[in-house]
């Protein structure tokens, strides 16, 4: 039995505000429950999960775990007593030793009992640890992987072979924040099960944070919904999901697919081969072949590795192809994206692409943020970058090459600048930053589209919620106006009540602003709310284009994800409030 009583946490920002994470928590959890909990960003989940970790110190309360009690005020003897009782697993974890599946379990089990795992000699140790290890294996449903190299494996089999280390720990309670929520469904599928295993064959107590209600229809036993650091309700999970998805905005009307236009990307005969030296692993892109309309909202979907962002970024002429071509249509011309020139230049000006793994500049106000961006994108930027670059003695393919890091996440153009010897100065001399008075004109109607009210524009990103720096981010790529918006798998860890808040977003720049967009998700239910069209990958092979509600019940059934069945009475509830 765990028991959490009146736990607070205040975080004291540097600009001297105070933020209440926790306030006043207390909860219990019985031995061998799955406790589920739920919110919004920001609502205090990870905190709380930290706090009974051992690794975040809290300002009063206390925490009582079988035999031993830590308050707010204890020793370090007594965290250490915490952090040897629990095990944690985080989303984007993935530390490994680059050896099998089953030496990687082995070597945790040694370092629970000697103290160091790097110490493990293979030929003792297995023989020691071998049949142990294999039986935790066998729970996270891996021992058919167990001599396979831990590189190798599939993010899903990663992650569930992250949790075989935890388990080797011999915890009490499994703590888990976001297990697996930007994963396909079938590798979803895969992670919840090895979690089922791990409470019911090895009676662990799991406490699980997820902002995803599927989820927790699926494993927990009882659900606590989290608002602004307070208990808001608890209770079974059917009752606080209803409950928490009441809080969701109403579904904006979709596109009528009749005002969609003209063909404005055309991929012909596009290929893409990538081979493992270790392990034999091929994915091969071939064959790719397919047209996006003006105004359309297509999205590519299918399991993880299947090729999807690969694809995405040969379209946009980020990565170059083995055969094929991209053309996107510009003032009436077909231009080729792996043409180096400033034709190519246009095309960028008139694009804008969103990462997964998108940030904002953190001390940064969003308004020098976005003329930063103009700068970038302003209607005028290829002219004035053409005559730098003939100062600078610096031809049109290499402006243009230089053009394309504009577009590339800020460490992976950094990495490319440094291999050719130049440092990031160069971007700001070639396009410089936009004037801070004129940024407010941009701003205004797309601010108005995202429901982002104009004042943001003065606020630092670190003071924004969760919901706001992702809705930013899209004010920063959509204030040049873009024709094309490309969005690689930007929301997969939105709170459901946000993530309806940017679909709305997304609907109406669709349509006030007749933007084309392409994008990746593994949220069926976002690609089914917001996408006009779909189309299905698999091996990197296209195989479905068409309805995206037909291609996701598909995708669905071809996943196994048994987690997303018998869901359609929230899914209504869900598209109707």
């Amino acid at each position: 039995m765990i028991s959490v009583e009146n736990i607070s946490k205040t975080y004291k920002m540097e600009d001297g505000r105070e933020i209440k994470a926790l306030d006043d928590i207390s909860l219990k959890v019985g031995n061998g429950e799955i406790l589920g909990i739920i919110g919004m960003s920001g609502s205090g989940k990870s905190t709380l999960l930290r706090i009974l970790r051992g690794v975040e110190p809290f300002d009063s309360g206390e925490i009582i775990m079988d035999d031993f009690k830590v308050a707010h005020d204890s020793t370090s003897y007594y965290s250490r007593k915490l952090r040897h009782a629990t095990a944690i697993h985080l989303q984007r974890s993935f530390g490994l030793w680059s050896e099998t599946a089953i030496m990687n379990v082995i070597r945790k089990l040694y370092g629970k009992k000697y103290g160091d795992e790097a110490l493990a000699d293979y030929e003792y140790a297995y023989e020691e640890f071998g049949e142990e290890a294999m039986e935790i294996l066998r729970v996270v449903g891996l021992d058919h992987k167990a001599n396979h190299f831990a590189p190798v494996l599939s993010g899903g089999e990663k992650q569930r072979l992250i949790m075989a280390r935890q388990l080797a720990k011999k915890p009490k309670v499994l703590l888990l924040d976001e297990p697996a929520t930007m994963s396909c469904p079938k590798t979803k599928q895969e992670i919840l099960d090895a979690i089922k295993n791990i409470n019911e064959k090895m009676g662990v107590t799991v406490i699980l944070v997820s902002h995803l209600p599927e989820v927790h229809k699926y494993l927990s036993d009882r659900l606590i919904l989290l608002e602004d650091g307070k208990i808001k309700d608890e209770g079974s999970p059917d009752e606080i999901i209803k409950e928490f998805v009441s809080e969701m905005d109403a579904p904006e009307p979709s596109r009528d697919l009749k005002t969609v236009g003209e063909p404005v990307i055309k991929v012909e005969d596009l290929e893409r081969r990538f081979f493992l030296i270790k392990g034999g692993n091929v994915l091969e892109i071939k064959d790719i072949n397919f047209q996006v309309r003006e105004g359309e909202v297509v999205s590519l979907i299918g399991p993880s590795g299947a090729g999807k962002t690969v694809l995405l970024r040969m379209i946009a002429g980020i990565d170059v192809p083995d055969a094929g071509e991209v053309f996107f249509k510009l003032n009436g011309d077909w231009i080729n994206m792996h043409e180096p020139g400033v034709k190519r230049m246009g095309i960028r000006r008139k694009m804008g692409f969103m990462h997964q793994e998108f940030s904002l500049t953190h001390y940064a106000s969003i308004r020098s943020q976005i003329a930063s961006r103009l700068g970038i994108k302003g209607e005028n930027v290829v002219g004035e970058a053409k005559k730098k670059a003939e100062e600078l003695e610096i031809n049109d393919k290499v402006l243009d090459i230089l053009y394309q890091l504009t577009d590339l996440p800020e460490h992976e153009a950094k990495f490319r600048l440094e291999k050719i010897g130049l440092s990031p100065e160069i971007l700001e001399d070639l396009f410089p930053r936009f004037p801070d008075s004129e940024v407010k004109k941009y701003a205004k109607p797309v601010f108005e589209a995202l429901d982002l009210p104009l004042e943001i524009l003065d606020r630092k990103s670190y003071e924004l919620s969760g919901g706001q720096k992702v809705r930013a981010t899209l004010a920063l790529i959509l204030a040049s106006k873009p024709e094309v918006l490309i969005l690689d798998e930007p929301f997969g860890d939105l709170d459901p009540v946000t993530l309806r808040t940017v679909s709305n977003s997304l609907k109406r720049i669709n349509k006030e602003f007749n933007t084309t967009i392409l994008m990746v998700s593994h949220h069926v239910d976002f690609i089914e709310e917001v996408t006009t069209r779909a189309i299905m990958m698999e091996d990197g092979n296209l195989i479905m284009d068409g309805d995206p509600h037909e291609l996701c019940d598909e995708f669905v059934v071809r996943c196994k994800a048994d987690y997303l069945k018998n869901f359609d009475e929230l899914k209504k509830q869900m598209a109707g409030v």
